[in-house]
């Protein structure tokens, strides 16, 4: 039958036309990725690497510095306590791996101080030795206080991975048990800690195969002491704000570890914001690029603003 150009089309003729064209529109439809490209160490690695504008030893050790990044102006500048990661191990990174993190904050106006210290892979290491480097690195910023202009009323620390982990007991210092050898009279009062993928609950972690860390190096880090006064949650609540900020697609630390302990914080009385990022690893979160890092970024800044 022929219909007159301006005709109706009846719509029974147009079902089965549109079901045989079906097939091809889905074989042209873009099929969506369900793993996205994620960054590597190479690929950050790679890029333009700024340079800190100073490098002050707090000890003897060659691990016992912190380089301090100082933006312009007069100041006083407020300051981020910054601790990198690599499993509580030397060998698999130091304080330069923060390097580009660092840059972003100095040139948004936030003095650095970026810190190492020595693993459990490093004589010295391990129980007590690495929570008292970064104790004792972190209270070398008082010395620091005057000739570099940093206000120590407004201070947050960031950390990454296992940084994350040894950011948070910074803030939870004041609550160390009074027999530990690892509690010092006067701790320098940490505001607000911002966690990249971190590993707070040392307890989960070691029974946590699927951490990238592996379980071994906990009981390397914790051996002679424990974890009354190593492990976050033992001592709930630090009474400081907590951002806790994840990758969606972190291969090496699941998000799973930090939503306990999250919860753990929550229950106790803590104020934790707890996010996890979408196409995100675990390199993206100290990427000055990346989705993860603006979020902690303004975590950051929130906190320094209080």
């Amino acid at each position: 039958m022929d219909f007159p150009p301006d005709a109706p089309i009846p719509v029974r003729m147009i079902r089965p036309a549109l079901l045989a064209l079906l097939p091809l529109l889905l074989a042209a439809a873009p099929t969506p990725d369900p793993s996205p490209k994620l960054l590597t160490w190479a690929d950050l690695k790679a890029r333009p690497r700024p340079k800190p504008d100073a490098s002050i030893a707090y000890g003897t050790d060659a691990l016992q510095k912190a380089d301090l990044w100082l933006p312009a102006g007069k100041g006083p500048h407020p300051v981020v306590v910054m601790v990198h990661g690599g499993c509580w191990q030397s060998d698999i990174a130091d304080r330069t791996l923060m390097d580009w993190i660092a840059g972003d904050l100095r040139a948004g106006g936030v003095a650095v101080w970026n810190i190492d210290y020595r693993g459990v892979d490093r004589p010295g290491g391990g129980y007590p030795g690495t929570f008292a480097d970064v104790a004792a690195a972190t209270d070398a910023l008082r010395e620091q206080a005057s000739r570099y202009r940093l206000d120590l009323r407004r201070v947050v620390a960031v950390g990454h991975s296992a940084g994350g982990h040894l950011a948070l007991w910074l803030a939870a210092r004041p609550k160390l048990p009074a027999a530990s050898p690892l509690r010092r009279a006067k701790p320098l009062r940490i505001d607000h800690v911002v966690s990249l993928g971190g590993l707070p609950d040392l307890e989960a972690t070691a029974a946590s195969p699927d951490n990238g860390c592996g379980t071994a190096v906990v009981g390397r880090l914790v051996a002679g002491g424990g974890y009354a006064d190593t492990s976050v949650p033992r001592l709930l609540p630090l009474g400081v704000e907590q951002d806790l900020i994840d990758g969606r697609n972190d291969r090496i630390i699941p998000a799973h570890l930090n939503a306990g302990y999250a919860a753990q914080a929550t229950r106790a009385g803590d104020r934790v914001h707890a996010q996890t990022i979408a196409d995100t690893g675990h390199v993206e979160l100290i990427a000055p690029d990346s989705a993860a890092w603006a979020a902690a970024r303004r975590a950051i800044m929130a906190g320094l603003a209080r």
